[in-house]
């Protein structure tokens, strides 16, 4: 199969996860809601998500990068989501709830990690991956999670919010699909020696500052996950005008990824990281003070094209420079764990305590000390990197 055909796989690939993931993460809330939860058991579900993300993502990249066999491993996640999603078509006690959805978890962090590492080695080139071919393959992502976000929304306001698990049970069936329709690439080979260790180059200062970069990054954006729509509510905006905001964040990401290989070659990726880490504080000072203007949270909005997506970006580059080969995958998923699963629970948390003690612009002015923290870890990076342009 050429790499085209290919790239177009692993991108209907990447549509439906995201898509999975758009119905899921806006509505299950509502469900569970519909359910009769506490709103304190919706948050511990919730935040299974992010628990997960702290084991899941490098057992299922260690299996990959040992057995060379991603794809097939790719299948087996994604089959994995597709039966827990079922079992959520006959549970409705909080406990089976929290059990199916923390399987449906496990399953799909596998699919991410091992379907970068995929495209990665199909896009390797003498200087690393190509960044304008993967922004196109990256970008179906976003459009799925706005696809899936904005039709679901409208189904179940027409059908009622009962409908749920079993639409949750359709998308995981497509992704499924997806993931039989992909090709075989050459990393699937066997290997007769063993795979070099990966959680000691850690150790690296350029790894170790790198990854608290990521961390620093992403714990300033579960403000954003986390509390900006009730930060909305609370300041008198309507659910029209939440769901433009977040719309905007999306279409620009879109943007960005659709054309990253015009913007992303005109900086090295550690420069890419502070330049990120100095729009993240802008934007998060933006959203705190400003929140009570429109045009302001529009703007603060359309920084998501560089906060998540050209972060995304340089992430991706940094880590199939010092993760390459049989290392991709947990790579892939050290970024995961360290970078999405520990800060999204830290995040949470403190996030929470913030608000209620000193109210919800609090937890986006700590989101701008997070970005400050981020730029440093970011300089310390390029420093001890002597490999860096």
């Amino acid at each position: 199969m050429t790499p085209q055909p290919a790239l177009g796989r692993f991108g209907a690939l990447t549509f439906c996860y995201f898509a999975t993931i758009g119905l899921f993460a806006p509505y299950a809330p509502l469900w569970f809601q519909s359910l009769g939860f506490s709103t304190l058991a919706i948050g511990a579900i919730a935040a299974l998500q992010s628990a997960t993300r702290l084991f899941a993502p490098y057992a299922w990249s260690w299996a990959g990068d040992h057995s060379g066999r991603r794809v097939e491993l790719i299948r087996l996640a994604a089959a994995g989501a597709l039966f827990a999603a079922l079992g959520l078509l006959g549970v409705r006690e909080a406990v089976p709830v929290a059990l199916v959805t923390g399987l449906i978890f496990i399953a799909n962090s596998g699919v991410v990690p091992l379907y970068e590492a995929c495209v990665a080695h199909l896009l390797q080139t003498a200087d690393g991956v190509d960044p304008a071919r993967y922004g196109r393959v990256r970008v179906w992502g976003s459009v799925g999670f706005i696809a899936s976000v904005s039709a679901f929304g409208a189904l179940l306001e027409w059908q009622g919010i009962a409908l749920f698990p079993a639409l949750v049970a359709l998308m995981n069936a497509l992704l499924l699909v997806a993931a039989l329709r992909l090709p075989r690439t050459h990393a699937e080979a066997a290997h007769d020696a063993p795979a070099p260790p990966a959680l000691a180059l850690l150790r690296r200062p350029e790894l170790a500052w790198f990854f608290a970069s990521i961390f620093f990054t992403v714990l300033a954006h579960t403000s954003l996950y986390a509390f900006f729509s009730l930060y909305l509510v609370e300041l008198g905006y309507g659910k029209a005008a939440v769901g433009a905001l977040w719309a905007v964040s999306v279409l620009v990401e879109i943007a960005f990824f659709w054309t990253q290989g015009r913007w992303f070659p005109l900086l090295t990726p550690y420069r890419w990281l502070q330049v990120v880490a100095v729009v993240t504080a802008l934007r998060f000072a933006a959203t705190a003070a400003g929140g009570a203007w429109m045009p302001v949270l529009v703007l603060a909005q359309a920084m998501h094209a560089v906060t998540f997506a050209a972060h995304h970006a340089a992430c991706i580059a940094l880590l199939n420079r010092h993760f390459a080969g049989r290392l991709r995958g947990r790579g892939q998923a050290l970024y995961t764990m360290l970078g999405y699963g520990l800060p999204g629970v830290l995040g949470g948390l403190g996030g929470g305590w913030l608000v209620s003690h000193l109210g919800f612009a609090s937890v986006f002015w700590a989101a701008v000390l997070c970005a400050l923290a981020a730029l440093g870890c970011a300089g310390h990076a390029r420093r001890h990197d002597f490999t860096a342009a």
